[in-house]
């Protein structure tokens, strides 16, 4: 029987159908054969952390894997690269981004490819630190007592196959009375 790892993986969008590309990220890694999806954040909408662009989408998911890290990188960079993730601008705005922020209690520092774990920064970035502490158990969370970049702005809800839509895309749009999105006619 191949030995089943728990990683934590963050994803962000900050271009185009946010939801629907956090969606397709984790339908993606679920449909990987020895990898599962069996932990999701809520979804929470973050300012920026670096040049000016629209705000994220953020959140968290636990995978259980049999893929070692490397292997597990090469799934996130894949993913990335199937919904346009273009890496033009360092910190730039994305369609998708796809981090390992855990490993098992693995500590890891290598160069070629380029892979930390824990991921260098994600003590310190509030995008990470909230949705993470969706998933992950409180005796297992590392010290975020310096989390302050990249602001929470508000809580989006669920990622679920009835995620609400963005209110500018195409048929929906937010009630005038500040009520919850519905669909037009």
């Amino acid at each position: 029987m191949t030995k089943k790892h728990t990683a934590y993986l963050g994803l962000g969008s900050n271009m185009g159908n946010r939801v629907g590309y956090l969606r397709s990220a984790v339908e993606e890694l679920d449909a990987v054969a020895g990898t599962s999806v069996t932990k999701r954040s809520k979804v929470y909408e973050s300012e920026p952390d670096g040049p000016m662009q629209p705000n994220y989408f953020n959140m968290v998911v636990e995978v259980s894997t049999s893929l070692d890290p490397n292997q597990l990188l090469a799934l996130c960079q894949r993913v990335e690269n199937l919904l346009a993730r273009e890496r033009v601008q360092r910190w730039g705005p994305r369609t998708i981004d796809v981090d390992i922020l855990l490993y098992d209690d693995l500590e890891l520092h290598q160069e070629n490819p380029s892979l930390i774990i824990p991921h260098p920064r994600m003590h310190t970035r509030q995008f990470v630190c909230v949705p993470l502490a969706d998933v992950l158990p409180a005796e297992k969370m590392p010290d975020t007592s310096g989390c302050i970049a990249g602001r929470i702005v508000r809580e989006v809800g669920e990622l679920c196959a009835e995620a609400p839509r963005e209110p500018r895309e195409r048929g929906y749009q937010r009630r005038p009375n500040g009520g919850p999105r519905g669909h037009t006619r």
